[in-house]
């Protein structure tokens, strides 16, 4: 089998989520499934930069045009987005998310052009791969795809495994958040939340302050009567937040809109208990293992969090139940079920 992926999303310093999705599926593969040919392809303005990367065995690095990809059994396209091609290739696409289309996290700008490319990708693809039910139904409900179309295929997480966190220090009287500063991830209520927590805690907020809205909301950190208590980290390394996750006593993710919300069952997967919202995809991947809130009630976070404070045998409890819930997350799964997706395809 020949399979052409999009590995354009994998390329750079600072990895996001779709980032993180396209390495572990691009190099998954042929860890898992090593008798296929693979063939990285590079949109012009990320090929150069994909020459640092050293490729697995039986995959090798191909340039990306909108009309031309390598001669392929199928081609992937990692993140809602696909080639115009007119060679016989069977198309595969990942949708992870559509908040874009349906609330104000963007400029118009952005809104239109990402439209536009989600509703080609639907049209065009022979299977769409989404990363949650609730991405599903977006993808049926906004975009008019019949759900026989479409697979769900969740995300994985890194897992530290029981003997490395019964190895882990004492945790810290802190509460930390990870994600980019920003209007979706629902910043400015966590910190009107956390003002009304106990003196003694810290925020700890984890990722870059570039996102939709941040101006707003770094102002509002530096007008905050707790502003000493608020540590803003910018992007951090994946060293470094496994270190936060180590030591947090409490994981906060009210984020309005997620696909999945990785960050989440990472913070169960290190042990941490979460609290997180009670909409988009979030209560389906958190399941029973989290406390979710209404996103938009600054009281009931507060609430939510303070019992949390006040109650330690509650974190260790909440704790166990999240790490046991992580453990189905996995990356290896995510790409078998990949490789399931591509065979179902070519054997129709």
């Amino acid at each position: 089998m020949r399979i052409a992926l999009d590995a354009t999303y994998s390329v750079g310093s600072q990895p996001t989520g779709v980032a993180v999705y396209s390495r572990e599926i691009l190099w998954g593969l042929p860890r898992r499934h090593p008798n296929a040919k693979y063939y990285f392809c590079y949109r012009p303005h990320r090929l150069f930069r994909s020459l640092e990367a050293f490729l697995p065995r039986g995959a090798a690095r191909r340039p990306l045009f909108d009309t031309w990809a390598p001669a392929a059994q199928i081609f992937h396209g990692l993140n809602q987005r696909l080639p115009h091609l007119k060679s016989h290739h069977r198309l595969v696409t990942t949708f992870h998310d559509l908040f874009v289309m349906t609330s104000d996290y963007s400029t118009a700008e952005f809104r239109t052009r990402f439209t536009a490319q989600a509703k080609d990708a639907a049209n065009r693809s022979d299977l769409i791969l989404a990363v949650s039910s609730f991405t599903a139904s977006q993808i049926t409900g906004l975009l008019g795809v019949e759900r026989s179309r479409i697979r769900v295929v969740h995300h994985g997480v890194f897992h530290p495994g029981e003997k490395r966190l019964r190895e882990l220090t004492k945790r810290q009287p802190f509460i930390l958040s990870v994600g980019a500063i920003q209007k979706r991830k629902n910043t400015g209520r966590l910190i009107q939340a956390f003002e009304g927590l106990p003196a003694g805690w810290r925020l700890v907020l984890a990722g870059a302050a570039t996102g939709f809205g941040a101006e707003e909301i770094l102002a509002q950190i530096a007008a905050s009567p707790r502003r000493a208590d608020i540590q803003v980290l910018g992007y951090v390394s994946a060293e470094r937040l496994e270190a936060l996750y180590s030591r947090a006593s409490i994981f906060a993710f009210p984020s309005l809109d997620e696909g999945f919300g990785i960050p989440a069952i990472e913070a169960m997967a290190w042990g941490v208990p979460v609290v997180t919202s009670n909409r988009s995809a979030l209560p389906e991947v958190t399941a029973e293992a989290a406390f979710h809130v209404d996103p938009e009630n600054v009281e009931e976070l507060r609430f939510t969090l303070q019992t949390l404070i006040e109650q330690p045998a509650l974190r260790g409890t909440m704790a166990q139940r999240g790490f046991t819930h992580a453990a189905q997350f996995t990356w290896d799964r995510a790409v078998d079920q990949t490789w399931t997706a591509y065979h179902e395809l070519l054997d129709r």
